[in-house]
């Protein structure tokens, strides 16, 4: 089975819910950005927690968020698995490259990791450079759904079109921020058929639409 949670930052608890005890071997765990795991390779206590999850006997899949060491995961080089490129990070876990398209048990999944922080604009630091997609990221999602005829069973994404962005603007009143990445989704999402979209970055536990759904501590089963 597919299953899909939020962000971890790097939160071993995250994986040690008693609901992940219950994967095997042919399952798939899709975490919608800011893995957190692959960040100081000095670190043990991340080189520990790498390990844990290297034994667990489902595999992980994450697309980026906008906290991730970019260096660090572009220097693995791209691995085809599943239709698409990833980052092979262990034998259980991968990074989804973002645009690709993967095939999980007869299901095709389209991923954009990156977004934009909230503190972005008080950083002087440039590696947070790769946090938003580039402009050959996003035209290689519009090629890959190009050569499905716009027809996608599930979207994976970080960052929410902006639709979904407007309506917790309007129950919340708060100040949020509408990136060009959210254009880009709005766009994709009005031209492209899909069963269901799921992302991670709000932080919230939401069913937004019939077909979309933000998703933090949830673990929801896909299909």
């Amino acid at each position: 089975m597919i299953y899909i949670t939020g962000d971890t930052h790097g939160d071993i608890s995250c994986f040690k819910n008693p609901k992940l005890n219950k994967l095997g071997e042919k399952d798939i765990l899709i975490v919608c950005g800011d893995f957190g795991f692959i960040w100081n390779p000095h670190d043990k206590n991340e080189k520990k927690n790498l390990e844990f999850l290297k034994k667990r006997k489902y595999t992980i899949c994450f697309v980026d968020g906008a906290h991730e060491n970019f260096d660090i995961l572009n220097s693995y080089k791209p691995y085809r698995w599943k239709g698409g490129n990833t980052h092979k990070i262990a034998d259980n876990i991968y990074h989804l490259m973002r645009g690709e398209i993967f095939t999980f048990e007869g299901k095709s999944f389209f991923v954009m990791g990156g977004g934009e922080s909230d503190d972005a604009y008080m950083r002087e630091e440039s590696w947070w450079e790769d946090e938003l997609p580039s402009a050959e990221d996003m035209r290689n999602g519009v090629n890959n759904i190009r050569d499905t005829d716009k027809n996608i069973n599930y979207v994976i994404t970080y960052e929410p079109p902006t639709v979904a962005k407007d309506i917790l603007k309007q129950r919340s009143n708060q100040n949020i921020i509408i990136s060009p990445l959210n254009t880009y989704l709005q766009q994709l999402m009005e031209n492209v058929q899909y069963m269901h979209w799921y992302f991670g970055s709000l932080h919230l536990d939401l069913n937004i639409s019939k077909k979309m759904t933000a998703v933090f501590n949830e673990i929801i089963q896909v299909g």
